[in-house]
């Protein structure tokens, strides 16, 4: 028989050996998840004090010995952003200046993940954040749902990004009456190929919301989604004979797709700043939706986002565990969390135990 954890006691006493898990966040909140796993893996935390000086520089003591052993660093997203980064660096540095073997970094979010392409007169700052982690000597990251799949190559180590899908689908099969009258909707087109794989997943139809909201008094005077005018001299750069882009305007707002007398669950990676899902939200109730849920992987849920919701027509808000938000259920009864805890524990056991890892990638497209 299995043990509470989820392991049997050979398992258990075999995953002890040479393993040490940390967790290098400060905030007490964003201790629960490495507390979670640890208890799966049936080991304890290793001991390690992570602060802030007075003077807000972050100091790091790692109190037991790591010589030779696999080192497993924890860390999850707290508001301070940066605090997080240095906090999780240094303890990185610690341990490799501590004759570690191996230091593998768990960040279920990663941090920056959105500034992952160039900008005008901008930066790539995932590839400097990732530079950085491998500078202070990680050798193996374990993250889930990355905005983009590509920040995987901006890392010179292996980058296994696990998917939470699994976890949301389940939720709605089982906690989600009547999910077989819902439709998998996308907030926008970018995010349509997330919606089309759990619509596939779960056998339901899809719907893509498109444009943006539109003053119609203000259309009519300058008539800027009538068609575009034909070309002229002027549509040419006056020095060089390179043709330039008409710029793009978003059409008014429309559905792609029938959502009346519906469930609508809308899927993203993240829910951040909700205005977005919030206008989603009230264009399909407007279209005949009769109930609207949210699944999202990482639930950061900044200022005023748990009121936001709140006070929408959003019935509930489901996100995973990868990021703390206990104050923000507090505030908002409609949020809901779903533990992932389990396949970041049984990622580490198969890192650490030398496993294959495809199991934890099985039925998992290109596209997912």
């Amino acid at each position: 028989l299995f043990l509470a954890s989820g392991r049997g006691p050979r398992d258990m006493n075999h995953t002890k050996d040479g393993l040490v898990i940390f967790t290098a966040n400060s905030h007490p909140s964003s201790r629960e998840l490495g507390k979670r796993i640890s208890e799966r893996l049936g080991v304890e935390l290793g001991k390690v004090q992570v602060y802030q000086e007075t003077n807000r520089e972050t100091r790091v003591q790692v109190q037991e010995s790591v010589r030779g052993k696999d080192v497993f660093v924890i860390q999850t997203v707290s508001k301070d952003v940066n605090t997080t980064i240095m906090e999780m660096l240094i303890l990185v540095y610690a341990c490799r200046t501590s004759c570690a073997r191996s230091i593998t970094g768990v960040l279920p979010y990663f941090p920056y993940s959105k500034q992952c392409k160039m900008r005008k007169r901008g930066s790539i700052v995932s590839k400097l954040i990732a530079s950085m982690m491998c500078k202070a000597g990680l050798t193996h990251l374990i993250t889930m749902d990355l905005h983009q799949k590509e920040i995987q190559g901006f890392f010179n180590i292996p980058v296994d990004n696990l998917r939470a899908s699994p976890f949301l689908l389940q939720y709605i099969q089982e906690e989600i009456p009547d999910y077989r009258n819902a439709v998998i909707v996308a907030k926008s087109p970018a995010s349509a190929k997330r919606a089309q794989s759990f619509a596939e997943r779960l056998r339901l139809g899809i719907a893509v919301i498109h444009g943006e909201a539109q003053d119609a008094e203000s259309d009519q005077v300058d008539g800027r989604h009538s068609p575009p005018t034909v070309k002229t001299s002027r549509a040419i750069h006056p020095s060089m004979d390179i043709p330039l882009l008409i710029p793009k305007e978003k059409p008014p707002i429309t559905v792609v797709g029938d959502v009346g007398g519906r469930i609508a669950i809308i899927v993203d990676d993240i829910i951040d700043d909700v205005d977005s899902f919030v206008a989603a939200a009230e264009t399909l109730k407007e279209r005949g939706a009769y109930k609207i849920y949210v699944m999202a992987t990482h639930g950061i849920l900044s200022l005023d986002a748990p009121r936001f919701i709140e006070e929408s027509a959003i019935d509930e808000v489901v996100v995973t565990n990868t990021i703390p938000h206990e104050l923000q259920k507090l505030q908002c009864p409609k949020i809901k969390t779903v533990d992932i805890s389990i396949i970041l524990s049984e990622a580490i056991r198969r890192i650490h135990n030398g496993e294959s890892m495809s199991y934890l990638f099985r039925n998992i497209g290109m596209d997912d």
